[in-house]
């Protein structure tokens, strides 16, 4: 039997910053691993870090980005993990004249919160990304966005904690979570662990987890999908996205009772596209977006990467003539609500989660680590959290079991 004073559930990109952040603090850490550390959605994502700076008057939005953007920048530049960050900036392109009106506007209500990002024609674009389609009626460009290899930057959060002194036990699948006394007994495929506090961080698979707790965690599985080509010469300099998504989920966010917001494909019937990719640094020319909710089936949808790769040869018409050398799937964790869910369980006084953080979890879950450890470690809840509590969900939750599906239990 292990004994842990913290024991966090889930070696994602979330739960290795949570580690990092309490061992850093001086507690004794357990973080557990079903498989290897990165090995689902914190591994396998585009590596996007997505920050629209501070602002001037930073929300739980802004603090997660921005704040892990420093996080980043700490475990890159002063720790020397080289998890190839960098601050590329990011493009988003236009292509119709709806996308442009909208754009505009948001350009100009980012601007009035002193957000950093701005409206350019397809020839600014070009003097940053020289492949982009010179007929795109524009594109919004994101300055201070940044990536990141995202199987090397959640092991390196990782190495971080057991540099501090956190345990990181790998292929410790969680099979019960029992109440013992004042303390958490979870039993692993290794045996159990006891821990005084508990941190579920498990991502998509939260819900099983809270089951076992008697908690019902509203967190739907959904499947993202992305496809890449053989290495290229350095072709892709920015992050590359596409306005079209957020200007239709502005307009109908898709959500309902038992469907969180802003999807892509919904019943079979797709709603929009969404774009998002980069050249990383072995050559490689990521792109991926659908949204779906399947269960936990991460089978390939090959319609779906068509429409994908389609998409962004829009942007980068040069796309056309390179095929795609491999494809994958990972699942994501959405809240029902579409807000990230992170602090205290309902009805348990030591019991703790950080998820939710749906298709943005690489670059928020460092903030999101760091912001749960200090409201563990000091028993004061930071202000940020109040709009993700998860004691919003804790009466009047509506049946979403159907949507989320059965998680499988290894």
């Amino acid at each position: 039997m292990t004994h842990a004073e913290i024991l966090i559930v889930g070696g994602g990109i979330a739960g290795a910053s949570t580690a990092w952040h309490l061992a850093e603090r001086g507690r004794e850490v357990v973080l557990l691993e079903r498989g290897e550390i990165a090995s689902e959605a914190s591994g396998v994502n585009a590596g996007s870090i997505t920050s629209l700076g501070w602002g001037h008057t930073p929300d739980l939005q802004s603090h997660l980005t921005a704040g892990s953007v420093e996080i980043f920048k700490q475990l890159a530049l002063d720790l020397g993990h080289d998890v190839e960050f960098r601050v590329s900036g990011a493009l988003s392109a236009i292509h119709t004249d709806e996308q442009y009106a909208w754009a505009r506007d948001r350009a100009h209500r980012l601007r009035e919160q002193s957000f950093v990002a701005e409206l350019i024609t397809a020839r600014e674009a070009r003097a940053i990304e020289p492949h982009v389609d010179p007929a795109l009626p524009g594109l919004m460009h994101y300055p201070v966005s940044a990536q990141a290899n995202p199987a090397k930057a959640t092991r390196g959060f990782a190495d971080a904690a057991a540099r501090h002194g956190a345990r990181i036990l790998a292929n410790h699948d969680v099979t019960q979570i029992r109440v013992d006394g004042d303390a958490y007994r979870v039993s692993t495929s290794h045996g159990d662990v006891v821990a005084d506090t508990l941190v579920l961080a498990a991502g998509a698979w939260c819900p099983a987890l809270g089951d076992m707790l008697d908690v019902r965690i509203p967190i739907i599985p959904v499947r993202g999908q992305m496809w890449a080509t053989a290495p290229l010469p350095p072709s892709v300099f920015t992050k590359i996205a596409s306005v079209e998504s957020g200007c239709d989920w502005a307009r109908d966010s898709g959500a309902d009772d038992t469907t969180p917001p802003e999807l892509t494909i919904r019943d079979g019937k797709r709603l929009t596209r969404h774009l998002y990719g980069r050249q990383t640094r072995d050559g490689e020319i990521i792109f991926g977006g659908d949204r779906q909710i399947v269960g936990y089936d991460k089978a390939i949808d090959p319609a779906g990467i068509e429409v994908n790769r389609a998409h962004a040869a829009q942007v980068l018409p040069f796309l056309r003539r390179v095929p795609i050398a491999r494809t994958w799937a990972g699942l994501m964790p959405f809240a029902l609500d579409g807000k990230p869910i992170i602090g205290r369980l309902p009805g348990h006084a030591s019991a703790w989660i950080v998820s939710g953080l749906a298709s943005s979890g690489f670059g928020r879950g460092p903030m999101a680590g760091k912001l749960l450890a200090e409201y563990i470690h000091t028993g004061h809840r930071p202000h940020v959290l109040t709009d993700a509590d998860p004691g919003r969900f804790a009466s009047g939750l509506s049946a979403y079991a159907g949507a989320r599906g059965s998680a499988p239990t290894s």
